[in-house]
């Protein structure tokens, strides 16, 4: 064999290691999914090595990829589509242009990244806001909140908040000929969080006189307390999120402070005068047996009360609606709740499901046993995997049912 060739040899094997990810058997795409993990394995290195440099913030980093994805307002035969303001927060419209008698259906759109990436403009999030304007016969306003580690918490929620308060008015449902009786909140990932909140919330708006008609919260982070939970531990590598990188997201969404992030890592950060709120994340009772496997609940070891003093927010239920109150959730709409085997969030959403249904709610469960997190968004380029589009579909078949 010529140098040449061993250095060929070599490199692809490098390169196939690197690629490589073991992964779950009954994963479809299997090869493409380790491409595009590989991808966001890349960027995070690139990431962390950045901020190491001291040239830039680990997150402001990341956003290179919602740079990459941007797609302009364009409209299609379908669907107008326009970037605007609600309420001084900018938002990416999404008006049907088919001829109906009646009117239309509305959804408020919160995208995920963790509340510090992403964006309305991100082609992922255009195709499906698009889909479901086009699908639905329904006016979409999709979110775009201002993100960390520029803005903390409670900044998204307000933002989140606001604009849905002021779609909600008459005369702006009026204006674009919506049903005031068929609208929904929606979102994945980090938006599940916003929309779960955001509907909480509106049941305590004596102003807000319009009542959702459905949430809809796509694998949602819903709790910071206990963030080793099984879901955590088994999917700790798993594509396309990290438990390290939800637990920077988490605590990004506070503060910069890192402090905060060494404390949720040891899962130490929650103060010994809050321990009546883990009743409300106590996965020994909130979980089925078949998501407990092998793992035996532990009582919390609490850390220190100066944390939650500096950042109360973490404790607040507006960034983490799994602490919400018995009565707070019995109020809430039918709710559809996706979950995925294979994603550090998925005890959040079915632990969601036991309490909502245990304070009466009505909720549909749509659980993918091969499934990762973000799964629904991959429908497209060379992130078009078969998975993606089921989960899409299901999600549109149930909407369109429902909304």
């Amino acid at each position: 064999m010529g140098t040449k060739s061993l250095c060929l040899f070599i490199a692809s094997a490098l390169i196939a290691y690197y690629i490589y990810t073991p992964l779950p058997e009954n994963f479809q795409d299997r090869w493409k999914l380790m491409l595009i993990t590989a991808e966001f394995r890349t960027v995070g290195h690139l990431a962390g090595f950045v901020e190491w440099l001291g040239l830039m913030h680990y997150m402001e980093a990341l956003m290179l990829i919602t740079v990459v994805e941007y797609v302009p307002p364009t409209s299609d035969e379908n669907v107008t589509v326009t970037d605007t303001e609600f309420s001084n927060v900018p938002v990416r419209l999404y008006l049907p242009r088919k001829q109906s008698s009646g009117l239309k259906r509305g959804m408020v759109y919160f995208h995920g990244g963790g509340w510090c990436v992403g964006g309305t403009g991100m082609k992922a999030y255009d195709l499906l806001s698009r889909k479901t304007a086009d699908q639905l016969n329904a006016v979409v306003v999709s979110v775009d909140y201002r993100l960390a580690p520029k803005y903390h918490f409670p900044v998204q929620f307000e933002d989140a908040y606001s604009v849905t308060k002021f779609f909600l008015q008459s005369s702006v449902l009026s204006q674009y000929g919506v049903d005031p009786n068929r609208i929904c909140v929606a979102g994945d990932s980090a938006g599940g969080n916003l929309a779960a909140a955001v509907a909480q919330q509106l049941l305590d708006d004596p102003e807000v006189k319009t009542k959702l008609k459905v949430q809809a919260l796509l694998y949602p982070a819903l709790q910071t307390l206990d963030l080793n939970l099984p879901s955590y531990q088994d999917n700790e590598n798993k594509p396309i999120l990290s438990k390290s990188l939800m637990i920077r997201f988490w605590s990004e969404y506070f503060t910069t402070d890192s402090s905060l992030r060494e404390a949720m890592a040891s899962n130490r950060h929650v103060p010994a005068e809050s321990s009546h709120l883990f009743q409300f994340v106590n996965w020994s009772n909130l979980l089925p047996d078949e998501l407990k496997k092998d793992h035996v609940y532990t009582s919390p070891v609490y850390g220190s009360s100066s944390l939650g003093k500096k950042y109360p927010g973490f404790l607040d239920p507006r960034a983490a609606p799994l602490l919400a109150e018995d009565a707070k959730l019995r109020g809430l709409p039918l709710t559809y709740v996706l979950t995925c085997e294979h994603d550090v969030l998925r005890d959040d959403g079915v632990m969601y499901v036991s309490r909502l249904r245990e304070a009466g709610v009505q909720v549909v469960h749509s659980h993918a046993e091969d499934a990762f997190h973000g799964a629904l968004l991959f429908v497209s380029s060379l992130g078009d995997l078969a998975v993606g589009h089921r989960l899409s579909n299901q999600y549109m078949k149930w909407l369109n049912d429902n909304l």
